[in-house]
C-alpha cells in the first residue's frame, strides 16, 4: 500500500467529515496510430516503491497480459467501427 498521499485537489471537498482524495494508482493507456495499436501501463511510484520484487515481477505479468488484451479489444472495436477504406489498384 502507498505511504504517501498526495495533497488534496483545488476546490475539492470534504464528504462526511473525511478528506477524500483523488489519487491515479495504475494507469493503461491504449493508442493508435493508423491501424498500430499501442497498449502501455503505468504505476504510481510511490506503490512501485512499496512492493518487494516478487510483487513488482507478478504485477508486470498480469499488467502486461491486461494490456495485451485491453489492446486487442480496441483493435476489434476499432476495425469494426473505422473499416480501412478501399484501395486503388
Amino acid at each position: 500500500m502507498a505511504s504517501q498521499v498526495p495533497p488534496q485537489k483545488p476546490g475539492a471537498s470534504p464528504t462526511n467529515n473525511q478528506d477524500v482524495w483523488d489519487v491515479e494508482l495504475l494507469h493503461v493507456h491504449v493508442s493508435r496510430k493508423g491501424k498500430l495499436v499501442n497498449a502501455e501501463w503505468a504505476l504510481h511510484p510511490q506503490i512501485k516503491a512499496d512492493l518487494s520484487a516478487d510483487e513488482w515481477k507478478e504485477l508486470g505479468e498480469l499488467m502486461n497480459k491486461v494490456t495485451t488484451i485491453v489492446g486487442y479489444r480496441f483493435s476489434q472495436a476499432l476495425n469494426e467501427a473505422d473499416p480501412a477504406p478501399p484501395g486503388n489498384a
